[in-house]
């Protein structure tokens, strides 16, 4: 089993390196690619020296299984035939292909399935947003189909990438030595601040993280769902976080809920008022699931159930969900 990192620097890259690491992926030998500017650099795998090599129009994918790519949407399409020409399964983390018809959108805890048809050796995943919603509506969707979602976002600086990150710390820094911040990766300083924008907005007025968690979630679910969102940038590092309003064909009893979220794959919840026991993100940033809590009735909507989501936007939102995407079609003998 031979396996590729695309983008193996930036912050997704990194998380490849350390999930694969972490869940002992089965693989004989691991290659790194990136841009010219990456190619050279060592990174640390298991203890050993990878050197990045440069991603180039040639015959370098000619052996590899499984290419986890993360470079942005401009470079996975310019280079998706050089990596699948020769077979090579690639599970793209850019939302490049997201809605393409013949490329399958998947969170295993949700379609896994879909994997089985995958005609142009290309698999797609979600916008991190998207993710973590779906695997919380599916235990909900297994009750009684639902309808409608209404969802508010609190997304990390990390949806932003290693820079984002940086330009948050740097601004804080700046902020408590009463020095002028500097803004490149947001569209306003973010430290101390709200930002109701995420992504650049379409004709409809809303952005197009919003229209990715409408279009995204119908097509993994293969639902009529409606989804209406409104995408804020909050001043942390990692881990995103999501209120949810949910609308049902049938009343679902919060307890039903409650006990369908316990039961369900990749999610934990973590839910008692009384001892202030809820998901935030400064306690979950590095973990694997989808963290549920404030789960209740929706008081505006008698079909309506309420509840506040938690998961890291880098690992489960981007990472995570490559590899156990990959992990799926070994176990079912799609990438042999």
């Amino acid at each position: 089993m031979k396996v590729a990192i695309v983008g193996a620097s930036g912050a997704v890259g990194q998380e490849f390196l350390r999930v694969l690491e972490e869940r002992n992926f089965p693989m004989d030998e691991l290659v790194l690619f990136g841009s010219k500017r990456s190619a050279g650099k060592k990174i640390m795998f298991k203890g050993q020296e990878l050197i990045v090599k440069e991603l180039l129009h040639n015959d370098d994918f000619k052996d590899i299984d499984i290419a986890l790519t993360s470079a942005g949407g401009g470079t996975s399409k310019e280079y998706a035939n050089t990596i699948t020409k020769h077979g090579a399964m690639m599970i793209d983390n850019s939302s490049a292909f997201r809605m393409d018809e013949d490329v399958p959108l998947v969170v295993p805890e949700v379609n896994a399935e879909d994997c089985k048809n995958a005609p142009r050796n290309i698999i797609a995943n979600p916008n991190c947003t998207t993710i973590q919603m779906v695997v919380a509506l599916k235990p909900i969707e297994q009750l009684s189909h639902i309808k409608r979602v209404h969802v508010s976002t609190y997304q990390a600086s990390s949806g932003a990438g290693a820079s984002g990150m940086q330009e948050l710390e740097d601004q804080t820094e700046a902020i408590v030595k009463g020095e002028d911040t500097k803004v490149d990766a947001f569209q306003y300083q973010l430290a101390m601040n709200l930002i109701p924008q995420v992504d650049v907005f379409t004709d409809n007025d809303y952005t197009k993280e919003e229209m990715k968690m409408f279009n995204e979630t119908r097509k993994i679910m293969h639902s009529d769902i409606s989804v209406s969102a409104m995408c804020v940038r909050v001043p942390i590092l990692r881990a995103h976080s999501e209120a949810v309003w949910v609308e049902t064909e049938a009343p679902v009893a919060p307890v039903q809920a409650k006990e369908a979220f316990a039961k369900a794959d990749g999610v934990v919840l973590m839910d008692d008022p009384a001892n202030k026991e809820y998901p935030m993100p400064l306690f979950l940033a590095g973990k694997d699931e989808v963290f549920i809590g404030r789960v209740r009735q929706d008081l505006a909507n008698p079909n309506g159930l309420t509840f506040w989501c938690v998961s890291d936007q880098i690992k489960k939102g981007a990472a995570l969900n490559a590899v156990q995407i990959a992990e799926y079609m070994i176990k079912e003998g799609l990438i042999k």
